[in-house]
């Protein structure tokens, strides 16, 4: 009797998986600069980060549908009010400081489903280009700190490359055959829940 053929998992549940290891890396890394957050006088919650997937888009939807409708209408009330806050920091030419819509207390309320780079900011991270360049993310202050004893070259630092290769993988495989006429996502993770689920 043949064998029937092995199932691959789904695109989410190889995010998942991804996910995980981008926090094993992350958190290697930090160890090894003696980084925590523990005490931090800033919040990483009102970095002005902007998200470039569809598939982190889906997921964190995924997330929000998995909500009770009182609460995801407070975080969609919320994500609003975020929105409008940024475009008004950025028409004054100003980075927006604004607490993520999701924050609730200092938790993160989707925090299964947070976003990649909500994941592993904070640390020094490399980026290898395919034209051969090198781009290096210098991580928070309190890594600078954390690592002042270091030459610039040794300072522990997460090698973002593979992660990122195996996310763009995944996004193709999600977006199928719609990748040609899909435009490229720029969006905040508020403005993501204010746009509602990415269309097919």
């Amino acid at each position: 009797m043949p064998k029937r053929p092995v199932r691959k998992p789904g695109v989410f549940a190889r995010l998942e998986d991804l996910y995980t290891r981008m926090e094993t890396a992350y958190n290697a890394t930090a160890a090894a600069a003696g980084l925590t957050c523990t005490g931090c006088d800033d919040n990483c919650c009102r970095t002005h980060f902007r998200h470039h997937t569809r598939i982190e888009w889906a997921y964190l939807w995924k997330g929000m549908l998995s909500l009770s409708p009182e609460r995801r209408e407070a975080y969609l009330e919320r994500a609003k009010d975020v929105v409008a806050q940024c475009d008004a920091a950025l028409a004054a030419g100003v980075v927006p400081r604004v607490m993520c819509p999701l924050n609730d207390e200092g938790r993160c309320g989707l925090y299964k489903y947070r976003l990649m780079i909500c994941r592993m900011h904070g640390t020094r991270n490399i980026l290898r280009l395919p034209d051969g360049r090198t781009q290096v993310f210098r991580g928070c202050h309190r890594f600078d700190n954390c690592t002042a004893q270091f030459a610039d070259a040794d300072r522990p630092s997460l090698d973002r490359t593979p992660l990122y290769t195996e996310l763009a993988k995944l996004e193709m495989e999600h977006l199928g055959p719609t990748a040609a006429r899909q435009q490229r996502v720029d969006l905040t993770l508020a403005e993501m829940l204010v746009y509602g689920p990415p269309k097919p």
